[in-house]
């Protein structure tokens, strides 16, 4: 066992993992990590499991205080780290000597970082997760954001392996993107004006009101038929709803487990890392897959991930 002590907490840290799977039918919120892609690499780098938890970082993060060597690894938006004042690379393995600390100075393009240890965050399991829901004080440490004099505990230490993530693997970091989506299930409630708007040239922009719940978005209205309201039912990470003033709101990890407006679309699974990095003002257009186009892409975006854990391992 081995303590990190919390010196600065950052903007929102917090404990993740894959989230609660399979408990939305009891209204728990899935919470999880954002970028599955930048996770999944930061457990390869130190050598965890796929679904180990990690911290989660979001805009400015933390400065971190290391009571034993300790092997970390940083992926996701571009930071400006340094441990003990000297920078060191993202997406490799470094590290941390006793008494050393690990200091995140500037995210320079992206929102969200990955910290990953070399060995195991010990919280306690909620619901089969590690991962925190902060607006429900749920799960990670004490349900809540990491704060100043904090103390994590990390369990069954790694000895350090240097690793160093491909570029082939490294992800493309934008702030104006393409996000490809598959149509429904209550697209049928818009008019063809409005799949047309939704589908068009003019970008839609993200507006300040984006965190993990969802990013609401500004840009041309989308039109309906009838109305927005329909019988609430359930909601998936990646789906958009658009609400009675016609405007898309993509529901994220923290998103509420049913919801009573129209989804157009939904963004793919492998499209989903890029939303996650989305920060306000991005400019974002829509392109419609088929579901066995969409799935291709899946299937390709999983093999790349695994491709690059068997290359780390």
């Amino acid at each position: 066992m081995t303590n990190v002590m919390v010196k600065i907490g950052g903007l929102l840290t917090t404990v993740q993992d894959n989230g609660r799977i399979g408990y939305q039918k009891y209204g728990i919120t899935q919470a999880g990590i954002m970028d599955v892609e930048s996770y999944r690499y930061a457990n390869a780098l130190v050598g965890n499991s796929p679904d180990a938890a990690v911290l989660e970082i979001n805009y400015m993060g933390p400065e971190l205080i290391f009571e034993e060597d300790t092997m970390i690894a940083v992926t996701g938006a571009d930071c400006l780290l340094t441990i003990n004042g000297e920078e060191v690379a993202m997406n490799e393995s470094h590290l941390v000597p006793a008494g050393g600390s690990l200091r995140f100075v500037q995210m320079r393009k992206g929102v969200r970082s990955y910290l990953a240890f070399g060995g195991e965050i010990d919280v306690p399991e909620v619901n089969g997760s590690k991962s925190t829901f902060f607006k429900g004080h749920i799960g990670g440490f004490e349900g809540r954001q990491l704060k100043p004099k904090d103390i994590l505990r990390l369990r069954s230490p790694k000895p350090f392996k240097k690793r160093v993530l491909a570029a082939e693997f490294k992800p493309t970091l934008s702030q104006d993107v393409t996000l490809r989506v598959v149509m429904g299930p209550q697209d049928d409630y818009f008019t063809d004006e409005g799949i047309k708007t939704f589908l068009g040239d003019s970008p839609y922009t993200v507006t300040k009101y984006a965190d993990r719940m969802g990013y609401r978005l500004d840009g041309a209205e989308i039109s309906f038929k009838e109305g927005a309201d329909i019988i609430s039912d359930g909601t998936a990470m990646g789906a958009i709803q658009v609400p009675k003033d016609g405007k898309p709101i993509i529901l994220m990890a923290d998103r509420q487990t049913t919801g009573g407006y129209t989804k157009i679309a939904t963004v793919i699974s492998a499209d989903l890392p890029i939303v996650a990095q989305l920060a306000g003002n991005a400019k974002i257009h829509f392109v419609a897959l088929s579901l066995e186009e969409a799935a291709e892409v899946g299937k390709r975006f999983r093999e790349k991930i695994e491709r690059a854990e068997q290359y780390l391992a």
